[in-house]
């Protein structure tokens, strides 16, 4: 079967009005999307209540995030075993479960298990409301319902560590799971009510790829902890962290062997045959990349270098959503104006430049330029996950849409949690090489840092301190200005890395067919 829209098999439509069935899977897609960076600011706080240190805290992260990149994978084989309705309404189910597990977790190691429960289930959230899009839409209205799913996609980990700041500072950061639960009743409820499946897409005979679901479940479990637990492992210094590297290229590796050449994959990568999605693929991977570093390095700078609370730093964050979903309209309309590619290359375009822009942060920053330096990055975000969607599934045959969207949400949130620790981590490797080329500025035998000393020295002398305790106190003050400076310099740096990521994908959004959503198609490959 190698039709293309959901008008063309049989003459099936939903029953039920196809936005709100969007909105409903939306809805249950945007609570798991929140789960991703909800819980990163509460960590101190998990870490104090249950005893354990921040490190350990993390695995509640790690633990998430490579069970669900596990699933998102195998997500289209899964609703083929259970049928895509049941399959999406366990996992929203059990997902609720495992939430309030998790909320009511007495030690790290429960909380670990709940969460990585809770990462099984949430990962086929995402993927299987992107193919209830599909199949629920015809090719000439996508790029609308993806304007819906595409805010659920960036304001959910924008205003994720904002709500999950508020609700820790406020209540406990079990609420941070508790919030979870009423939610996801209502949308269990609704659910069942809109949502049912087309011919193609009920329960049916799916043999198990045993082989092809143990080779994923291997390659990115190892390399998800590889990469979470590397800075604070000494990365290769560490045998721990060598031997996941070794068993996340046998098991990726494999897994694609296997993939391609067995008779019936855990996940068909045929898909990658159609060059739309597979440019489209990888392009959103850079993009969810962009998104979850920025995400966790801005409140980052502005809790350990500004002072934020987790609200206010939070709070920073939230203006860049708002701009998303006024300007949605806007490149949607200009996608019936110029092709779909070209909309893509001035997204990147646009981010890369307000990257650069961000780099520019200075010890006295107010929140204001830290709040217009996230919109000009979060903006820009609009211009890319819609056409990326459109045009990644224009051209994929509808009997691969299940898979299609296990590998394009996979490649999204994967790439994304994957930048969430390569981030932090970069940070940290910055701001060492920062320290170390700019301490032989920090002597003596350098005026300027004299003169900076001895003023110092003299304000403390003013207070009231002996010239003993004064210089001290100085010497104190100058080493914090030293740290500070050279962390500013860190984050500065890891923003331009990010712009140059940002530019380097221009070029490859002229691959995509030259094709307009709304309008005319100028060609079609």
């Amino acid at each position: 079967m190698t039709v293309s829209s959901v008008d063309d098999v049989n003459g099936w439509k939903p029953k039920h009005n196809a936005w709100i069935v969007a909105f409903v899977v939306t809805m249950a897609a945007f609570m798991e999307i929140l789960d991703t960076t909800i819980v990163n600011v509460s960590l101190p706080h998990i870490a104090g209540s249950l005893s354990s240190t921040y490190d350990d805290a993390t695995w509640a992260l790690t633990s998430y995030l490579a069970a669900n990149g596990v699933v998102l994978t195998i997500s289209g084989w899964l609703s083929k075993v259970f049928g895509r309705k049941r399959y999406f309404m366990i996992c929203l189910i059990m997902f609720t479960v495992t939430s309030f597990l998790c909320g009511m977790s007495t030690s790290l190691g429960s909380l670990v298990f709940f969460r990585l429960l809770q990462g099984v289930f949430g990962g086929g959230l995402q993927p299987t409301q992107q193919s209830i899009i599909l199949d629920s839409f015809p090719p000439e209205k996508r790029a609308a319902a993806f304007g819906l799913t595409s805010i659920a996609a960036i304001v959910g980990p924008v205003i994720g560590p904002t709500l999950g700041g508020w609700i820790t500072d406020n209540f406990s950061w079990r609420w941070v799971f508790f919030v979870n639960i009423p939610f996801g009743i209502l949308t269990a409820l609704a659910v069942m009510v809109v949502l049912e499946d087309p011919p193609w897409a009920g329960k049916r005979k799916a043999p198990v790829d045993v082989v092809g679901i143990t080779l994923i479940t291997l390659g990115f479990g190892a390399l998800e902890i590889m990469v979470d637990r590397g800075e604070d492992a000494d990365w290769f210094g560490s045998n721990f962290i060598c031997a996941m590297a070794i068993l996340a290229v046998l098991g990726l590796t494999g897994a694609v062997v296997w993939l391609l050449y067995t008779e019936h994959p855990a996940v068909d990568l045929r898909v990658f045959c159609d060059e739309n999605f597979s440019v489209g693929t990888f392009l959103v991977g850079a993009v969810g990349s962009i998104l979850y570093a920025s995400a966790i390095i801005v409140p980052q700078f502005a809790q350990q270098i500004m002072g934020y609370t987790a609200t206010l730093s939070g709070l920073v964050l939230s203006p860049g959503g708002i701009a998303v979903i006024m300007l949605i309209p806007f490149v949607q309309w200009l996608m019936g104006m110029i092709t779909v590619r070209s909309v893509i290359a001035l997204g990147f375009a646009f981010l890369g430049g307000s990257l650069f822009y961000s780099a520019h942060l200075l010890p006295m920053l107010d929140f204001k330029h830290l709040v217009l330096f996230r919109i000009s990055q979060t903006a820009c975000l609009a211009f890319l996950f819609v056409p990326l969607s459109a045009v990644a599934y224009s051209t994929v045959p509808q009997y691969l849409n299940a898979d299609a969207s296990a590998l394009f949400t996979m490649s999204r949130n994967v790439f994304g949690s994957l930048a969430i620790s390569g981030a932090m981590a970069l940070v940290t490797d910055r701001r060492q090489a920062q320290q170390a080329h700019t301490v032989h500025w920090m002597t003596n035998y350098h005026p300027p840092y004299n003169e900076a000393l001895t003023q110092v020295q003299q304000v403390m002398q003013s207070r009231g301190l002996t010239e003993t305790a004064a210089q001290a106190a100085a010497t104190h003050w100058m080493y914090k200005e030293f740290l500070l400076q050279t962390a500013m310099l860190a984050y500065n740096e890891v923003f331009v890395i990010l712009g140059i990521i940002s530019f380097l994908c221009i070029p490859l959004c002229f691959l995509f067919s030259p094709t307009m959503i709304g309008g005319k198609a100028a060609a079609v490959h």
